[in-house]
């Protein structure tokens, strides 16, 4: 399981050239889900998530979760993490976890960060824009593999 994590100052997701999501002072979180993960991987990379310490407190310096700012998440699908490009030109996405079992894990993702912090999701399966002012800028890829994380 992986995911790119962004601090951002906002980010939104269009679809149809419909703004269907949009949050302030957060994090995007761009998650793909691969074979062979399970609901352990999904439980370590919410729990870093939730706790990860990468906003500014006072002095500046990462001391601060999204839990400690009241900040807002906005989750978005992305199979093509799961992407294996070591061979030929064009990316295999055959490493990718069965559509229909990614969305209903993503759907348990995004209700156990609800229970905790505010979030909007982007649209799973559709051709998303994903727009966002990233702050710092600070980007982090986290990942995890047997319940544990990697990076």
């Amino acid at each position: 399981m992986k995911v790119v994590l962004q601090r951002v100052k906002n980010a939104y997701v269009e679809v149809d050239g419909n703004k269907i999501s949009e949050i302030d002072n957060g994090l995007l979180l761009l998650w793909g889900i691969e074979q062979g993960d399970s609901d352990a991987d999904s439980e370590v990379l919410i729990n870093k998530i939730l706790n990860f310490r990468i906003f500014s407190d006072e002095n500046l310096k990462m001391n601060k979760s999204i839990i400690d700012i009241g900040g807002e998440i906005l989750l978005v699908s992305q199979f093509t993490l799961a992407g294996n490009f070591l061979k030929g030109n064009r990316p295999s996405f055959i490493n990718a976890k069965d559509p229909k079992i990614a969305e209903e894990m993503l759907e348990e993702i995004y209700q156990k960060l609800s229970e905790k912090v505010t979030i909007k999701l982007g649209s799973f399966g559709s051709m998303m824009q994903v727009g966002l002012i990233n702050d710092g800028p600070s980007t982090f890829v986290l990942s995890s593999k047997d319940g544990k994380i990697n990076s």
